[in-house]
This record gives structure tokens, sequence and C-alpha cells, in this order.
């Protein structure tokens, strides 16, 4: 995960001394801090907390970008959904959460069709077509 996500923040721009907080957890706890933090009282598969806002989201605004909560028992159930290994599941949530502290968002279709081609695009460049880890960005 370490690896996936400097490569993710080095292909975004992101200076060397970046932050990013990665917690797994269980679909409680994620149902906890969805129903706290977006009034949604459920699990879900990722949550993004950005620590920057307005002007300076993103990687411009300081080293410190956020966290990314993932649900390891729903990337489980969505591993065998769409039949691949629970960690290439959880690859794609980190990208997935990553992209949102970079500022990228799905409430348009305009902008859920930039962010999940940049999020297809990512994850070509994380992972090889045998679904290993590739040392290059």
């Amino acid at each position: 995960m370490r690896s996936a996500a400097r490569r993710v923040l080095r292909a975004e721009n992101c200076p060397g001394d970046t932050e990013v907080s990665v917690l797994l957890a269980d679909d409680e706890s994620v149902r906890t801090l969805n129903r706290d933090y977006r009034g949604v009282d459920a699990p879900t598969d990722v949550l993004a907390f950005s620590q920057l806002e307005g002007e300076d989201f993103g990687c411009e605004g300081g080293n410190v970008l956020g966290d990314v909560v993932i649900s390891v028992e729903t990337a489980s159930r969505q591993a065998q959904e769409h039949g691949h290994a629970l960690d290439d599941e959880i690859d794609v949530l980190l990208v997935h959460g990553l992209l949102h502290l970079l500022g990228y968002d799905h409430e348009k279709p305009e902008d859920a069709r930039r962010m999940f081609a940049r999020q297809d695009e990512l994850l070509r460049r994380t992972t090889d077509p045998a679904g290993k880890n590739r040392t290059e960005a």
C-alpha cells in the first residue's frame, strides 16, 4: 500500500514529503464515521478526510493531505463480486481515496468521468497485467 500510494502521489506531482494516513477498518467503524461525518448511517468502502480545503486543496496546500479509511470487510465482498484478490480491491479503494484527497469527486457526471478515468490510469501504472505491484511510476 505504501508503494502504491507513493506512485499515485508522484504521478499527481505531490512533493516527496506529502503525508497521508491510511486506516484499515471494519464495517462498523466505517459506518460510524460515515454517519458522523457524512450523515449516511451505513458502511461504505472508502472514506477520505482532507486536512486541506478551498484554494489549498491538493498537494499545493501543504505536506499533510489527510486520511483514507478503507473498510476491509466491504473490500472483501467487493473483491469477490469483481472476481479479484482483496489486495487488488484495496489498491482500487486506496487510489480512489487519494484522488478524493487531491480534489477529485464524482458528484456530477463529467466529474465522475474525469475521476474514474484518472483512477483507471493510475491503477494501470500501479499494477502490471498480472496484478503485481510495479516498481516504476
